[in-house]
């Protein structure tokens, strides 16, 4: 295949699927998107991390194959444009791909990088762990209880972008369409000339496909329950669509594999039976509480659009704050991992930032190529550095006794600690 806009390394093999399962060679083509701002920084700290783990794991018998794709900035500088697709293209060809934090672009008609890069690509769950490495700080008592993964949908809800603005053409026949036709009555007159709309769209395929990657994810991991994370005793017909169709989704599929949480206790008396994954649900705003008083209840959770941005911010609030959040966003074919955090363009160059977020994004990375070995070597090495209190200026102004290093030196303590 030929590129324009990068050229693919001489050495290495992409990914594949043989009925559905991801065939991953030994030295798989990993594109990469270097990132605004900071990603100067953190980005290549996170390679030099994932590369030395890979080889102390393997032996030199696997490697990763880096292969740099542009967007944002460096790709409006070289190639006129924030988003080529050749970079999209690139993601779907190799079927993988790891970005570093990219700046939401003036004028260009883009509202955010990340969401163009999943809504076009078909990327409908944004997952994110979350869970605790000692030595963070943390605004709670226990921290260590949280331990869950989120699968959040980011094609439509609020992602799907359909509004109008107060007094514009759009509204007002919307308007119209609404009192004159379905005889809404809750616009009151004097509202009208000055209403803003947006509509939520939630479907059953893209609600079912949400849910049974959530799933599949729980049985292969071993984790004991997945929650439906929904406002439906209001939103009936969307949320509470969410919630009925991800119980249907569960028992049409997976129905001697999980159990839902009525049953749990009508018919098992609490206990699930060997092997089996609960299936439970709960209002997002009880779930906001939940986090803090009931924290190790909860292993996966699955979520609209707005619920999950909401409750993934909170909950990762609770195990160091956004700027170790990281993330995956995966389709059916194709998985691009992210740091949650921005561009912090002030910091650009510095070796100062955190490049925690976006070395553990590249761990999910590891697992889902089925590198475990090297993910907990990497995972190992976060936790050590942390625990010996050589960390970036962020963690070492709240950990007391910490000494302060450079972010290119925080990736060699870890690489030191991968033991």
């Amino acid at each position: 295949m030929a590129w324009k806009t990068f050229t693919p390394p001489s050495k290495g093999e992409r990914l594949s699927y043989d009925n559905g399962a991801l065939v991953v060679p030994d030295q798989p083509i990993i594109p990469f998107i270097l990132g605004d701002g900071i990603g100067v920084d953190v980005t290549p700290v996170m390679k030099e991390v994932l590369d030395a783990a890979v080889a102390k794991a393997y032996g030199g018998e696997r490697s990763l194959v880096w292969v740099e794709v542009f967007a944002g900035d460096r790709a409006m500088a070289q190639f006129g444009e924030y988003l080529p697709q050749e970079t999209l293209d690139a993601f779907t060809y190799y079927s993988i791909g790891i970005k570093g934090p990219l700046s939401t672009p003036i004028g260009g008609g883009i509202r955010s990088l990340n969401v163009a890069i999943r809504q076009k690509l078909d990327l409908y769950a944004n997952v994110r762990p979350l869970h605790y490495i000692p030595g963070l700080p943390s605004p709670v008592k226990h921290p260590e209880h949280m331990k869950m993964i989120l699968f959040r949908e980011a094609t439509e809800d609020v992602y799907a972008g359909i509004e109008w603005a107060a007094g514009s053409e759009g509204a007002r026949k919307l308007v119209d369409f609404l009192v004159q036709e379905m005889g809404v009555t809750a616009i009151e007159a004097e509202d009208r000339a000055t209403v803003g709309f947006g509509i939520k769209p939630i479907s059953e395929r893209k609600t079912k496909r949400l849910v049974r990657k959530a799933i599949e994810h729980a049985l292969k991991r071993k984790l004991d329950s997945v929650t439906l994370v929904h406002k439906g005793n209001i939103m009936k017909f969307t949320e509470g669509a969410f919630k009925s169709w991800g119980y249907e989704l569960a028992e049409e599929e997976f129905g001697d594999r999980t159990v839902s949480e009525s049953a749990l206790w009508d018919e098992y008396d609490g206990q699930p039976p060997a092997g089996t994954v609960v299936i439970k649900d709960r209002i997002a705003d009880n779930m906001l509480q939940q986090l803090l008083t009931r924290t190790d209840e909860y292993s996966v959770l699955a979520l609209p659009n707005l619920n999950g941005d909401y409750i993934s911010d909170a909950a990762a609030a609770q195990v160091g704050g956004l700027g170790i959040a990281h993330g995956a966003n995966m389709g059916d074919t194709v998985a691009v991992f992210e740091a949650v955090h921005g561009t912090a363009p002030k910091y650009a160059g510095q070796d100062k930032v955190n490049p925690t977020a976006l070395i553990l994004s590249g761990v999910m990375m590891l697992e889902h190529l089925g590198w475990d070995e090297a993910a907990d070597l990497v995972r190992n090495g976060v936790a050590g550095a942390i625990q010996a209190g050589r960390v970036t200026y962020d963690l070492a102004r709240q950990t007391e006794g910490a000494t302060e290093v450079k972010a290119s030196e925080f990736g060699q303590a870890i690489i030191e600690q991968m033991g």
